[in-house]
């Protein structure tokens, strides 16, 4: 998962969600990459019918988050990564798993999976943040302290994992 460095230009939209700014690239029917953006991160509507019905989805998933998702997302990442992130979308809400408890599943390393996860260009459709460490909470969007961890708090407490 990737959390926005770039500025809220780059987004074909930028919507308000209850945790904060988060940044949709999204063309040509498929949403392209979906990113947490820093608090104050300017607003603003989508440019494009893909972006548009992105953002409608996600706005919808934070009155139901067991809705799927509508939009196509754009296919990319290696093999082994793609394995992760099928993985990582298979935890039921409300639940949590290792980054060991994957690794174990996929017969490879935490760490390769926590860098799965950190280059997930779909999160909240593809839950990372439901993924934790063995000893508590772990690191999220490749950040192990500051906003990003608030978010994934909010995230886990919304969902009633914490």
């Amino acid at each position: 998962m990737t959390a926005g460095r770039a500025p809220a230009s780059v987004f074909d939209a930028v919507i308000a969600l209850p945790f904060g700014p988060f940044g949709i690239r999204a063309h040509d029917g498929q949403v392209q990459e979906l990113v947490f953006l820093p608090p104050g991160t300017p607003l603003h509507e989508p440019r494009n019918a893909s972006a548009g019905a992105a953002a409608h989805a996600l706005r919808a998933w934070i009155d139901d988050p067991d809705q799927p998702f509508p939009v196509p997302l754009a296919p990319c990442g290696t093999p082994f990564r793609r394995r992760v992130w099928t993985a990582i979308a298979a935890i039921p809400r409300g639940r949590t798993a290792t980054y060991g408890e994957l690794a174990a599943s996929l017969d490879s390393a935490p760490r390769a999976v926590g860098q799965a996860c950190g280059a997930n260009p779909f999160p909240l459709i593809v839950p990372c943040h439901r993924v934790t460490s063995a000893a508590g909470l772990g690191g999220f969007a490749n950040a192990r302290e500051g906003w990003l961890l608030d978010v994934k708090r909010w995230l886990l407490a919304f969902e009633g994992a914490l």
